[in-house]
């Protein structure tokens, strides 16, 4: 990281080391959102990574299997007293400091930043194992819908459209996520599958890897990746009425994940711990074909 450790400063920190630091820490995820995100004008991907950066930060909190969940409860609340003092112009953490520009330069709502929190606090209360459509949903709204909203503002389109594209894209490719991620979840003891398509297909949700040998398994997911058809559906009819140049990187990653969801539907996840992902000539492909094009 340049040298420079991403937790808590006392003094700002050198702008240009700061934000080489947040890039090269997006970068070393290796998610798609890297590819898309280098999309966008020089401040918009700044903004982008600060904004990734918090997410990583939230999320690896939560997914700390060496925490107990009360541990992993207070480091949350320190996240949510830090994004209020970043309101405050008082950032402490560094890539709080990160957030300062992007926050005030694209009008970012504190609330969403919140979401994002109470999403990683449904993880970290518990294991969540087969929880009910509705909870899925408001799991999906606070872990992925709510970084949509603060992506668009970034993008610059912060429309009613644009927002309604936030809501379906976040809850498409997070439960195309959930898709892919079955084993690995799975290994941590959560089972996103919602329980009323379990029960349908007569899953029993014991212990999660117990449910990931079940015969009906395909069957279920394929109830599931049908969900999350019908709000990339939705997306791109919201998606139709934004603007194009500035959505571009929405663009990229919806069609990373239709492409990732059909994947998983050709796998017909008959080995739930084989990794379904794509290649980087189709990632570029994609890429060219949704934001250069």
């Amino acid at each position: 990281m340049s040298g420079m450790a991403l937790d808590s400063v006392g003094a700002g920190p050198d702008e240009a080391a700061l934000r080489e630091a947040i890039r090269q820490k997006v970068a070393a995820a290796g998610s798609s959102f890297y590819w898309a995100m280098r999309l966008l004008p020089r401040d918009r991907r700044n903004g982008m990574y600060a904004v990734y950066a918090f997410c990583r930060e939230v999320d690896d909190i939560a997914d700390d299997t060496d925490s107990e969940p009360g541990h992993k409860k207070g480091a949350l609340a320190v996240w949510r007293e830090e994004i209020d003092a970043l309101y405050a112009g008082q950032p402490r953490h560094v890539v709080a400091h990160a957030l300062r520009d992007p926050l005030r330069r694209y009008r970012l709502r504190r609330e969403d930043f919140h979401a994002v929190i109470d999403g990683m606090e449904m993880d970290a209360a518990e294991d969540i194992i087969a929880p009910d459509l509705t909870t899925l949903d408001l799991y999906c709204a606070r872990v992925a819908g709510a970084v949509g909203h603060l992506s668009v503002h970034v993008f610059g389109d912060a429309s009613p459209d644009a927002h309604a594209v936030a809501e379906s894209l976040g809850r498409a490719l997070q439960l195309t996520n959930i898709l892919r991620d079955l084993d690995e979840d799975a290994r941590r003891g959560r089972l996103y599958l919602p329980r009323e398509i379990l029960e349908r297909h007569g899953i029993r949700f014991a212990a999660p890897l117990d449910v990931l040998r079940h015969p009906a398994l395909p069957a279920a997911c394929r109830d599931l990746a049908d969900i999350a058809e019908r709000h990339f559906a939705e997306a791109a009819s919201h998606m139709a009425r934004c603007s194009r140049r500035a959505m571009r990187p929405a663009a990229v990653m919806g069609a990373f994940y239709r492409a990732l969801l059909d994947a998983l539907r050709r796998s017909g996840w008959s080995d739930p711990a084989a990794r379904v992902s794509l290649s980087k000539p189709r990632k570029l492909w994609l890429v060219l074909r949704h934001g250069v094009l």
